[in-house]
């Protein structure tokens, strides 16, 4: 396979099948992206589309953004489908709104008055948004040949999935109120995860080019991003409950995966999340108003020491600390640069560093 925007993407396959198995070539993998002409960048299209937009227009942008840019090291040139962080439930019945909002996101409109009732409707992907990402999914497969990659959907599923359908104060109360009921409706959610994964995988060609996701990391199998950022609302107890199986159930039938650990209310759950072999890296979210990525060294630590890789979203600067610090063939640094020049001088001190 070739891509025009990543003439060398046969080495930085080398560095994503060493990443992936715990190895190392001559440095950490990175992807370090810059702008091919600092004194003409183009600025990114928005990242959200409706099934409306007029999908030539999206991907011209998108086109037009890519070739503006240098994507250096094992930065791997994507577009993203996406209708917004509760499409899953959306495939699944909710109705999404929010499009004209300013801060450019949408949601999901709470539908699930009763579990029971809900179990149907839950079972299986169908109906307008559905049909509508599959849809936009696969026309967009021509224009990205030979070009970058079509991106895996960002697949809220499991406990995130119900949060949205039935509104996560009313979640938190049923956890309570009919806990049994809730287990069953996510068993049924839960099944939906293979044919809506496949379904996509194959509409976006995946299967032929390798898979990446909003997260920008690369497999030539299955990879996606795996999550669910409704454990901070809930106790050790119930995620072991309710959430665990699922993860672990998504972790086992990916090829590869990275779990999204999203704030400080999520760490009283780490040690059962990295308990779930199959997950093999973890993004690190600080949130708003923490520490940054790279004052949180003793829990970086502790996820490498678990066996698990890790994301590394940080600047030019901060890898050059961090890489004193982590085992390189656990880490994949995720760098903004410059300019071209930059952006291969950081490769060549990864390289002489390592």
């Amino acid at each position: 396979m070739r891509l025009l925007y990543k003439p060398d993407l046969e080495e930085a396959r080398k560095h994503w099948q060493a990443f992936w198995a715990g190895e190392i070539i001559d440095r950490p993998c990175a992807r370090i992206v810059a702008p091919s002409d600092p004194a003409a960048p183009v600025s990114p299209p928005s990242s959200l589309q409706h099934p409306d937009s007029d999908l030539d227009e999206v991907l011209q942008a998108q086109d037009r953004y890519l070739a503006s840019l240098y994507f250096g090291g094992d930065a791997i040139p994507f577009f993203m489908p996406n209708f917004g962080p509760d499409v899953y439930a959306a495939f699944l019945g909710a109705h999404l709104d929010g499009f004209s909002a300013a801060d450019g996101t949408s949601w999901a409109v709470p539908f699930v008055q009763d579990w029971k009732q809900a179990v149907d409707t839950l079972s299986r992907p169908h109906g307008y948004w559905w049909e509508s990402a599959l849809d936009f999914t696969a026309r967009a497969r021509q224009p990205a040949t030979g070009k970058f990659v079509i991106a895996m959907w960002d697949l809220h599923s499991n406990m995130d999935c119900l949060a949205a359908v039935r509104g996560p104060q009313n979640l938190c109360m049923d956890l309570i109120d009919c806990p049994d009921e809730v287990e069953a409706a996510l068993n049924v959610v839960r099944s939906t995860y293979r044919p809506i994964y496949d379904a996509l995988y194959q509409a976006s060609g995946q299967a032929d080019t390798g898979s990446t996701s909003w997260l920008p990391m690369y497999s030539e199998g299955k990879f996606n991003v795996i999550q669910c950022d409704f454990i901070c609302m809930i106790s050790p107890e119930a995620v072991r409950r309710f959430v665990l199986p699922a993860l672990e159930e998504e972790a086992e039938f990916l090829d590869h995966c990275c779990f999204h650990l999203d704030g400080p209310d999520a760490l009283v759950h780490l040690d059962d999340i990295l308990s779930i072999k199959a997950i093999d890296a973890v993004q690190w979210v600080p949130g708003a108003g923490a520490k940054r990525f790279v004052e949180w060294i003793d829990l970086l630590k502790k996820i490498q020491d678990a066996g698990k890789a890790l994301h590394a979203p940080v600047t030019p600067d901060e890898m050059k600390m961090l890489h004193k610090e982590l085992r390189p063939e656990k880490v994949f640094y995720d760098v903004a640069a410059r300019s071209r020049s930059e952006a291969d001088a950081l490769l060549d001190w990864l390289t002489a560093n390592t």
